[in-house]
Parts: C-alpha cells; structure tokens; sequence
C-alpha cells in the first residue's frame, strides 16, 4: 500500500488548509501545534501585525526567531508525517512579502530593506533582479517556502485605496507588469520558493477594499487586467500558485459571487479558458467582503466547488480562532452529503501534494 492510500479524506481536506496563529515560538499544548500533529492543516501563514491589539507582536521579532519558529513548525509536521506513516510533509510557511508597505520582513527586524513594487516598476530590470534575488534569498534563509506575490494587479486606478494607494502594483502598463512578475517569478524559483500571482482576475481598477466589505469592480474592469496572467502563465518559471480575490465582477460572473467563490470565473475563466492547472488559493477567508455576507459552511462549500484548491484563515480578523477541525468538519459532511464531490477533494489533494513534492526536491 502506497502512503498516499493510507491518507484518510479528512487527512486529504486538514492539506487544503492554511491557517494564522498567534505566537513567536511554538508550545507542545499550542492549537496550532495541536492541528499540526494531527494533520489537520496543509500550511500556515505569518504575519508581524496584530490585528485585535494594534500592535507588531505576532509572529515576527528578528530573523533569529523567526528561523527558529519555522523550524519548530517543520520539525512538528516531520513528527506528525511518522506518527501517521504518510508523506503529508512539508508544511507550506506561507507569508505577505511584497516590499515596501506590504511587507511582514521589515528593515527594523534586522530583515534587509525592500522597494513598494510601484518603486521598482519605475526602476532599471537590473535593480528587479536584484531585489527579487534578495529577497527570495531572505525568504529561503529563514524557512518559509510560500510567498503570496508577486502582485500583478494592473495599477489602473492610482487612488484604489488597497492597491495603487498603497503602492502595490508594478505599473499602469500590463506589459510592465509582466515583465517586472516575470523577474520575482524566476528569482522565486531558482531559490525553490513557490509564489502567487494575485489578485485574480484583477484588483487594480477596484475603488474600494475587500478586507472592509463588498468591493464591485463591474463599472472599473478591463479585459487588459488578465493579460499579466495570460502572458506569464505561458513562461516555464512562472509561480505555480494563483490567489484570487474576493471582488465582484458581473461581466465574469453574471450571479455576483466574489470571485474567489465563483466557479464561473475559478473554473471558467482561470482553468479553462487561461488553462491554469496550478493551484488556486483564496485570499483570507476571514475577509469581510466574504464573512459579512455568507456563513461559514456557504463560503466554503462555495469556494471548493468553485475550483478552490486552499483556503486560507488568517486568524487576524476575527476574535475567536477558527479551529481548523471545524472547517474539515462542514467540507467532510459536506462531501457525505453531496453537496461537494470527493472528486473535487482529490483534485485539490493532488494538486497540494504535486507542491509539496517541488519542496521535498
């Protein structure tokens, strides 16, 4: 009997998972070292921000703890793969590492300086490759093995609060945003760093910010915000992650889901019509524009079904942290009752395992 047959369907969802936790160094009595060990989670995911006390104390004090820390999170899931006789190693050490604003590795941590993306969209190729080498480097240094960029949202509107305010985006010129990912995409992986294009099919036209609410970018979107996915989905190193947003877009989809939850856009748009094979990852589940308008067991069900291979929970946003075991629980009945296929649990499984070999090389 392979290892692979010896994973149980509640084993195979707990790999479609990547949760948030609070802490700089792991206990043995830990949630999440508790859902490690029994393999209810596929990943994690860092952050140096405390949402609920507005302060730097999360996850991240210096590159001494944090290699620490993700070392502890490895060791346990190496002590979880023997316990349970299978191969569900390693754990994805997802982060938010764009540079400039959105940046979990800051300069005052003793992590090296980075440039806003707007910054380096402005600047020579020559320095592209040299921040890409730097901080591919910085992340494989220190452990972590999944980076949610590079951001290839088309700057289209400068005063997007969330994107072009924040200096997000590469450039107002799709090309250019091609271009400049395809730099971050090759140095990422030639460093062994699986990374994320985002936020498909394009925040850059957005007026508004997902993590507050609803965020509809019909009357904003133009069909050149899915040439950067068109065009580097084409390259042999570009990421093999695609994060989706969670915005609504009645030209892609007429019923209005975000498109994080429509398969429409999930299915219809990213793995047919652009032929995307790779894995899909939401953005924070927790999100308002998700949690204030479906429930739990909806957004899930609705997410999977859509072609979702790994939903992530942030554990930022809400008060209470969400037990990864309850969500294997809703997606398994879920299964049992039909309402999603076990196929589709495979599907995800398998695409999540195919990453997790990339790693192991």
């Amino acid at each position: 009997m392979t290892a692979a047959q010896e994973v149980s369907l509640k084993q195979k969802i707990g790999q479609m998972l990547i949760i948030g936790f609070k802490g700089m160094e792991l206990k043995p009595d830990d949630a999440v070292t508790r859902a490690i060990l029994a393999q209810q989670i596929g990943g994690v995911i860092l952050f140096d921000w405390d949402y609920q006390t507005k302060t730097y104390h999360h996850n991240i004090q210096s590159p001494k703890q944090l290699s620490s820390l993700t070392q502890q999170l490895q060791a346990y899931a190496n002590q979880a793969a023997n316990t349970h006789k299978n191969n569900l190693t390693p754990l994805f050490i997802s982060i938010d590492y764009e540079g400039g604003v959105v940046n979990r590795l800051k300069e005052h941590y003793g992590f090296p300086k980075t440039i806003s993306a707007e910054e380096i969209g402005k600047g020579s190729k020559e320095q592209a490759y040299h921040y890409a080498q730097q901080m591919a480097e910085t992340l494989k240094n220190n452990g972590i093995n999944m980076n949610f960029a590079p951001l290839v949202d088309v700057n289209l509107n400068p005063t997007n609060p969330i994107i072009g305010g924040k200096q997000r985006s590469f450039s107002s010129d799709p090309k250019d945003v091609t271009n400049y990912a395809a730099i971050f995409s090759k140095a990422y992986d030639d460093q062994g760093i699986l990374c994320a294009y985002k936020h498909f099919p394009g925040h850059g036209s957005s007026t508004g910010d997902t993590h507050a609410g609803f965020v509809d970018v019909t009357a904003t979107w133009k069909e050149e915000e899915l040439i950067p996915y068109d065009q580097l989905l084409r390259q042999p190193t570009h990421c093999p992650i695609i994060m989706t947003a969670h915005v609504v877009n009645y030209k892609l989809d007429e019923k209005g889901y975000p498109a994080s939850i429509s398969k429409a856009i999930t299915t219809g748009l990213l793995r047919e019509k652009l032929n995307f094979d790779g894995v899909v990852v939401t953005d924070d589940m927790q999100m308002k524009a998700i949690a204030d308008h479906y429930g739990l067991k909806e957004a899930i069900k609705l997410a999977i079904n859509a072609g979702v291979d790994i939903l992530i929970f942030g554990n930022q946003l809400s008060l209470t942290w969400q037990d990864p075991q309850e969500i294997i629980d809703i997606i398994y009945q879920s299964v049992m009752d039909n309402e999603i296929s076990e196929r589709r649990i495979d599907e995800a499984y398998q695409r999540v395992m195919k990453l997790k070999g990339k790693l192991s090389k």
